[in-house]
């Protein structure tokens, strides 16, 4: 290593290989190909959706459009377009289904997780095994009992099975809330059942001790638990696929499928609904990263 006298100027290449050594090297070459490898297909996607058809589809790849193209997005929601995809009905369809999954996740993990770490029953454990393994079926194995078990109910109480979005947020339930009910779990074992006991001789009901103590320590879990069932229900395609007929009720998943299988091929439509369906969850995901953290490690006892 090259050494400097004092008060001699050293260059940035000076500084930088002053601080440089092997074992430094090869950490930010393995972080620059991690982060190459999953930040260049969601440029790809963005920057696809302004190019035109033949820059997609030409022969050799287009890495930077040549201008900022709107055309695919006024496609997707400008009506006075003769090509006009009506998007943004779907993006309201997909905020009805994802907004309520979340929600009632949320509540109905929050009552059952608290009862399997707080309440003493027989056959806790069996349960919350039980749930876990549900959760452990592909959810092309449950969908046909699912939607017979469904349409048996709907012919007796009547309302539809098909293009009906209520439906459609219990099916996603099916699916969200074994898991939602096991992390819950974990974390409300990781706080002190002396500070709820010390509230509940203070007068509290039970169900006060889960809303004033219990809740207001576990919020990294409830938030870990809303984006994990917010995503499911956001980006979920199969249950939508078999549930949904009418395209007025399409979520997004389904209407970018339409576009894609259209006659006419259409892949810079495709990857500008693709780039608007996900940037709500990264910014999500941005905004909510310190609970994430903390919620998914089950983290700590705050005192």
């Amino acid at each position: 290593m090259a050494s400097y006298r004092s008060g001699e100027s050293r260059t940035y290449i000076d500084h930088l290989a002053h601080w440089l050594n092997w074992k430094k090297f090869i950490f930010l070459l393995v972080l620059t190909v991690f982060l190459v490898t999953i930040l260049f297909p969601f440029y790809w996607m963005v920057a696809s959706s302004f190019k035109t058809y033949a820059e997609i589809g030409g022969r050799h790849p287009v890495y930077i459009p040549s201008a900022l193209r709107w055309d695919a997005y006024d496609e997707l929601f400008d009506p006075k377009n003769p090509s006009y995809w009506d998007f943004g009905r779907n993006v309201i369809n997909s905020i009805r289904v994802a907004v309520p999954t979340s929600l009632i996740a949320v509540i109905l993990s929050t009552l059952g997780a608290y009862a399997i770490a707080r309440l003493r029953f027989k056959g806790k454990e069996t349960l919350l095994n039980s749930i876990l393994i549900v959760y452990l079926f592909p959810g092309i194995l449950l969908i046909i009992p699912l939607f017979a078990m469904l349409a048996q109910i709907g012919a007796k109480l009547g309302f539809e099975v098909q293009d009906n979005l209520n439906i459609l947020v219990l099916t996603y339930l099916a699916q969200t809330l074994p898991v939602a009910l096991y992390m819950l779990t974990n974390y409300f074992r990781t706080i002190p059942e002396e500070i709820e006991q010390a509230g509940l001789i203070d007068g509290c009901s039970r169900f006060s001790v889960i809303w004033r103590i219990t809740m207001p320590l576990s919020i990294p879990a409830l938030v870990s638990v809303a984006l994990y069932t917010f995503m499911i229900a956001w980006n979920e395609f199969l249950y939508a696929l078999v549930f949904l007929n009418s395209r007025s009720k399409f979520t997004m998943p389904i209407q970018i499928n339409t576009i894609f299988n259209s006659p006419t091929p259409r892949p810079h439509v495709v990857m500008a609904a693709s780039t608007i369906m996900t940037i709500p969850v990264i910014i999500l995901f941005l905004a909510l990263e310190r609970f994430l953290e903390e919620g998914l490690s089950a983290g700590g006892v705050k005192g």
